[in-house]
């Protein structure tokens, strides 16, 4: 049977701009043919048993040349797979999507072109500039600015376009853009007209430039503007001054590294994202099954002797309800017990099922819960607390010191991801990250087992941010300092944090 090639735009940089029928396509994809300029977190939408294949291009170094590509597209096509070709921007925007497109219907194979977000719109957006705006620009021109090596005459007709009252967008243009420049000056484009560059738009490490076309090649060399970048000429660039909004949000051009598992780190990665950040997901633990489930299951069967169940994590809670509903039962199971919960995320979960805690202590850590519980412990009372293999002692013994008889039985495991170190090493020693996340102390143990404890030197210059104090002792334990702690110990809490100390800066 054969296999179904989607073509698709990936957009300009920023992963949530990519369409919801692009995400569909990566998700039934059997095969991901992906290039240079792709966001890699849109990766992570493909399944897990998915081939992903890189088949970037720079200057003067293809991973694959377009043949080559044409030919793996066929090739899979035939073999039956379902292919997504993810490109940058919009894949018939100069992406050779066309091409690639020509060359799947001469073999009779079934293709889709999933439109996205081209860059030379969305990266002047991102820069505060319009490319139409009444008054200043009825049209916009998009022109590539690397033409084929093989031409002998360019088909760009510079006559033309100096004399054009619109927006001229330039992509792929750095290299030439003194050329450009001088090109439009000698065909009679006013030499004041204002220009911009725009180096890695819609990205926390997007820089704008802004000039003129008499002086912005200069200007472009003196900040070291480099490519991908897309060069904006006309009179709307005078608009960004007061248009401009992406450089005006609290983490706009941070690079913020969030820890967190597979499955639970979507709250705190959106969070960061709506106030400008870029997230490096680095997911240093997986939530598994219990390696037995007996000890809880036989809490479960004897549920009625307990007054009160204690959940210290959102994770407690969603395995402790899937195994009720794995044995048929659901909330009403638990009827006449009490029910305590450690924090707002607990809280929330708990109210998912059905369930309105009883006691959630205001300060959210374990301490704090068992002391306020110590007042309605009476001698012998039974307490029910599934938690993770790896939880600490510091409840059970708390409660048990008031009376109670506390059963701590594994819900779940925390378990250490298999990560590449050298990925985390290379991200460290490029200077990409501007601060980690943590939020509980085993993403703290696994980050440094992952990164080696020799080389905690790479996080100098790194703001590491802690949810709590459990967390924050379990840095210092290592020697790393905490620039910031959540006042209330919660995902809302961390990013308040983060956002107040890049805003102002201390060091906890």
């Amino acid at each position: 049977m054969m296999g179904k090639v989607y073509l698709i735009g990936a957009g300009p940089g920023d992963a949530g701009l990519i369409t919801q029928k692009a995400i569909e396509c990566l998700k039934s994809a059997d095969v991901v043919i992906y290039d240079r300029l792709v966001n890699q977190k849109l990766l992570t939408y493909a399944d897990k048993s998915a081939r992903l294949i890189y088949a970037g291009k720079q200057p003067g170094k293809h991973a694959m040349i377009q043949q080559d590509i044409n030919r793996l597209l066929v090739d899979e096509a035939m073999a039956g797979h379902t292919v997504a070709r993810l490109k940058g921007g919009d894949p018939f925007v100069f992406g050779r999507s066309g091409e690639e497109a020509m060359a799947l219907r001469r073999h009779g194979l079934p293709y889709e072109v999933v439109p996205g977000i081209t860059s030379a719109i969305a990266v002047p957006t991102y820069a505060g500039i319009p490319v139409t705006y009444r008054g200043l620009a009825s049209s916009v021109h998009i022109i590539t600015g690397h033409e084929g090596a093989s031409k002998q005459k360019s088909d760009i007709d510079w006559d033309v376009l100096a004399k054009l009252d619109g927006t001229l967008i330039f992509l792929m243009g750095m290299e030439r853009l003194s050329d450009i420049c001088s090109q439009l000056i000698l065909y009679g484009k006013a030499e004041r007209t204002p220009a911009a560059v725009i180096e890695q738009g819609t990205t926390a490490r997007q820089r704008t430039i802004v000039g003129t076309l008499a002086d912005i090649s200069q200007r472009a060399a003196q900040e070291e503007i480099r490519s991908p970048s897309v060069i904006v000429i006309g009179d709307v660039v005078s608009l960004r001054q007061q248009l401009r909004w992406y450089e005006h949000l609290p983490l706009c051009g941070k690079v913020i590294m969030v820890t967190r598992a597979d499955g639970q780190r979507e709250d705190l990665a959106r969070g960061l994202e709506r106030l400008g950040a870029q997230v490096e997901h680095f997911p240093v633990i997986s939530i598994k099954p219990p390696d037995d489930y007996g000890p809880l299951d036989e809490a479960i069967e004897f549920i009625s002797q307990y007054k009160w169940l204690i959940f210290t994590s959102a994770n407690g809670v969603e395995s402790f309800f899937d195994r009720l509903l794995y044995h048929g039962m659901d909330s009403r199971y638990i009827a006449g017990i009490k029910v305590g919960a450690i924090g707002s995320g607990t809280y929330a979960t708990l109210k998912q099922h059905g369930v309105i805690a009883d006691y959630m202590p205001e300060s959210f850590s374990t301490d704090d819960l068992a002391s306020g519980l110590k007042e309605q412990i009476t001698l012998g009372m039974r307490i029910l607390l599934p938690c993770s293999d790896i939880a600490g002692l510091n409840i059970k013994q708390t409660l048990e010191c008031a009376g109670a008889v506390v059963d701590m039985v594994t819900a779940y495991r925390t378990v250490p991801n298999a990560q590449q170190s050298q990925r985390l090493i290379d991200l460290l020693g490029d200077h990409y990250i501007d601060a980690i996340t943590f939020t509980s102390s085993s993403t703290v143990h696994n980050f440094v087992n992952i990164l080696g404890v020799g080389n905690v030197s790479l996080l100098d210059g790194v703001k590491l941010a802690s949810i709590g104090p459990v967390t924050s002792a379990a840095l210092r334990q290592y020697g790393l300092k905490v620039d910031m702690q959540a006042d209330v110990y919660t995902i809302d809490g961390l990013i308040g944090a983060l956002k107040e100390d890049f805003c102002n800066g201390h060091t906890i």
